[in-house]
């Protein structure tokens, strides 16, 4: 059966969940051959090989670390000239998509970036995305080369398959270029002890109608609730009422959670752009025309400031 090449995303030999993912979709095109790197690489067989790794190539360098992206490209491609692989997947974040990019100018492969889905083709793997701010799904596939891919986080279910796992060491010549840029210094995110955004099962976001920086505590109270990460449209975040990090839209990033709660945001493309994906949403807004009712599962037409607190109170109810 042909192979496919994941990369694994991982700290210190903790896997992330969109690796796990991608293993997910991974066997539908074929047996998946996980692609470990940095500190910790070896420790990820055993999570990788509970969901369906078949093989983890493994390499450890002081530049993985030490320097920007070019390193791990390096590294992919000799995976790919060891391999032979049917695919090449990797989650889509904005350093994921950089290595995908690099990878296929290197390799002479088409690329497809925000996959949400993926199927096995007479011709090669069909990638599902969604396009023109998900007003349109459409399937595409690669005609030149091995198929990159990066695939949107929440995009398939984490489901377990064992397999071997077998640690093979993967042997990496590192080009001129890996050494091009030096990391003088990283600073850790102070955690809020919620989910990463582009992670999350839940989010809750707010907008223009929050009002305020002060008044975000009850999105957070929500969020904290459901165990959801926090979210902001590009209003409020211009705005200065919450970080840029956590702006959902076309301009910040974009989420694909199984529920999405918009409070108090009205809708704008620039905003549907980065959620429309996501599996059901629901919207909070007094303007019973906002354009973002268009779009959801479940409405209320309502002040948030009374809703968004019911609501909480609500789950902590069930909750306890």
């Amino acid at each position: 059966m042909a192979e496919v090449l994941v990369y694994v995303d991982h700290v210190d030999g903790a896997v992330r969940k969109p690796t796990l993912e991608l293993l997910t979709l991974a066997r539908r095109v074929g047996e998946p051959v996980a692609v470990a790197l940095g500190a910790g690489a070896e420790a990820t067989a055993p999570a990788l090989a509970e969901h369906g790794a078949v093989k983890v190539l493994t390499a450890d360098a002081a530049e993985f670390a030490d320097y920007l992206v070019v390193p791990k490209v390096d590294a992919l491609q000799a995976a790919v000239e060891a391999v032979s692989p049917v695919a090449v997947l990797v989650p889509s974040s904005a350093e994921g998509k950089e290595i995908a990019a690099r990878l296929a100018v290197r390799i002479g492969s088409g690329i497809i970036t925000d996959a949400v889905d993926l199927e096995a083709g007479e011709r090669g793997p069909v990638a599902t995305q969604s396009a023109f701010a998900a007003s349109f799904t459409t399937k595409s596939r690669v005609s030149r080369g091995v198929p990159v891919i990066t695939v949107k986080p929440n995009s398939a279910p984490v489901e377990a398959a064992p397999a071997a796992g077998a640690v093979e060491s993967l042997a990496v010549s590192f080009s001129a270029q890996a050494t091009g840029t030096k990391v003088l210094s990283r600073t850790p995110r102070e955690s809020t002890g919620r989910p990463e955004l582009t992670e999350a099962a839940i989010v809750v976001s707010g907008g223009r109608g929050v009002n305020g920086a002060e008044n975000f505590a009850i999105i957070e109270a929500l969020a904290d609730s459901l165990g959801a990460a926090v979210g902001a449209s590009r209003a409020a975040v211009d705005a200065g009422w919450y970080p840029h990090s956590n702006q959902v839209g076309q301009t910040g990033k974009s989420v694909s959670p199984q529920l999405y709660i918009a409070s108090g945001i009205s809708g704008a493309i620039q905003h549907r752009a980065g959620m429309q994906t996501s599996k059901t949403i629901v919207a909070i807004n007094k303007d019973s025309e906002a354009p973002i009712f268009d779009l959801v599962d479940y409405g209320v037409v309502g002040d948030l400031f009374q809703v968004v607190p019911q609501l909480t109170d609500e789950v902590n109810t069930r909750k306890g």
